[in-house]
């Protein structure tokens, strides 16, 4: 269940996110374009028939037209911050995003008090995935007057910032932050879907799960249809080991959507967790349709194995293995198949390529203890047994394991005292290693 709960992290659940910011900075643009219209600029007589028609022209979406006619004013009047912002604009609407960058940069260093043209630089730089250069633009933003593009467009500038620091820079997310910028939005503008998603995530961040449950709760009972917080809500759940819950939440949600691989991924783990066997036919079914949801196939890979279908599941290893040659957990998983199909040299390579990897997995260290026993050799068991030791309690099983290994190289001392602790912790769990150890003992504590 572990590894199964691991699985779902690679369905990150965010609100909105930056992909949304192409529609928030389509929308600010042409409000703020409108609003210009009426300011008063040095460079530019307001009744200017050149940039009058440009702006008539984008108003009807003919880019085409109105490019040359910007173009030609911007050649002599190069400082002119309401040409730029349009130009700007009509690049972004275009897809010339670097183009429509440098426009919205010269704007602001024209005029650095202009609400329209630093706010659709920020939003302009985080659609295109620069948060880092967006950040400083938008917090400028928030302390200028936005005047007729009014407060609404200042709580789209607060919401990018609240996105950009729950997300973070440099592998930094900032909940604090986050919750402190979204609630300046909510200062100067109503509660949306998108609001209450990205507070719940960030109650869920902040570690506070009652608040993170409530909010999700809230946008059900507004939108029911909402898959990211069924999703969100579900992902509480799970941490509350309220695993029915997840199940009668979800099962009909996937009536509705059944090509979902989060909330399919969360069922299935919720499933699994109960010990229903309906979680392999699910997982196989969405498997064989959505073949390259590589998260899925991994789940639907654990699940066989701990299904006894080993050479199944390692056919979906050698899948995986292949797109993530290093990834030590699949390696992992592949050598545990291949010990179960008593494929020893190949799951001892697999493991030695796992600890490689990452030396503190000591579930890779165990399977190449196992693994180097069967291929006859102990002194590479004994290695792999005292490196697991530091990150994995020892049980009976380990212990028979040390001893058998210090036996086969005639190290009675130590055979024989891990006999003992073996004998000691199985308690009559394994008469047949138990009914080995005490005729080893004999042996061995004869001979001493």
């Amino acid at each position: 269940m572990r590894h199964l709960l691991a699985c779902l992290s690679l369905f990150a659940i965010f609100p909105m996110g930056f992909n949304a910011f192409a529609q928030e900075a389509s929308s600010l643009a042409q409000t703020t374009s409108a609003s210009k219209e009426s300011n008063t600029h040095l460079e530019q007589d307001a009744s200017s028939p050149e940039v009058s028609k440009a702006e008539a022209a984008m108003a009807k979406g003919d880019w085409k037209a109105a490019e040359p006619l910007l173009d030609s004013w911007l050649a002599g009047h190069p400082r002119d911050e309401r040409v730029l912002f349009d130009a700007g604009y009509l690049a972004d609407a275009q897809g010339r995003n670097d183009d429509a960058v440098s426009l919205y940069r010269r704007a602001v260093a024209v005029d650095p008090r202009s609400f329209e043209s630093e706010v659709s630089l920020g939003l302009m730089l985080a659609r295109i995935g620069k948060p880092a250069e967006a950040r400083p633009a938008l917090w400028t933003a928030t302390t200028l007057d936005p005047g007729e593009a009014g407060p609404a467009a200042k709580a789209k500038a607060w919401r990018a910032l609240a996105q950009i620091d729950f997300q973070g820079l440099d592998g930094k997310p900032d909940a604090a932050q986050a919750s402190i910028d979204l609630l300046e939005a909510l200062k100067i503008s109503p509660e949306t879907e998108d609001d209450t998603l990205l507070a719940a995530s960030i109650a869920e961040a902040s570690g506070d799960s009652a608040g993170a449950e409530a909010a999700y709760r809230r946008t059900l009972k507004k939108n029911p249809g909402s898959g990211l917080a069924i999703a969100g809500l579900a992902h509480i759940l799970i941490d509350q080991k309220k695993y029915s819950d997840v199940v009668d939440l979800l099962e009909p949600a996937l009536k509705k959507t059944p090509d979902d691989a989060a909330m399919t991924a969360q069922l299935a783990a919720a499933m699994v967790a109960q010990d229903k066997a309906d979680a392999l036919p699910l997982l196989q079914q969405f498997h064989q349709k959505h073949p390259q949801e590589l998260a899925i196939t991994r789940m639907l890979a654990e699940v066989e194995a701990d299904a006894g279908e080993y050479s199944d599941s390692d056919q979906l290893y050698a899948v995986l293995l292949a797109a993530n040659p290093k990834d030590e957990a699949l390696l992992s998983g592949h050598g545990q198949n291949l010990i179960r199909l008593h494929r020893y040299p190949e799951a001892l390579k697999a493991f030695q390529s796992a600890t490689e990897i990452d030396e503190t997995d000591g579930d890779a260290w165990n399977g190449l203890a196992f693994a180097a026993f069967e291929t006859h050799q102990p002194a590479v068991t004994l290695h792999a047994l005292t490196v697991r030791s530091k990150y994995l309690p020892e049980s009976a099983t380990i212990d028979f394991l040390w001893a058998t290994a210090y036996d086969t190289l005639h190290d009675k001392k130590q055979a024989v005292a891990y006999y003992h602790r073996f004998l000691e912790s199985a308690a009559g769990k394994f008469p047949d290693q138990e009914w080995q150890a005490r005729q080893r003992l004999a042996l061995l504590e004869k001979s001493q």
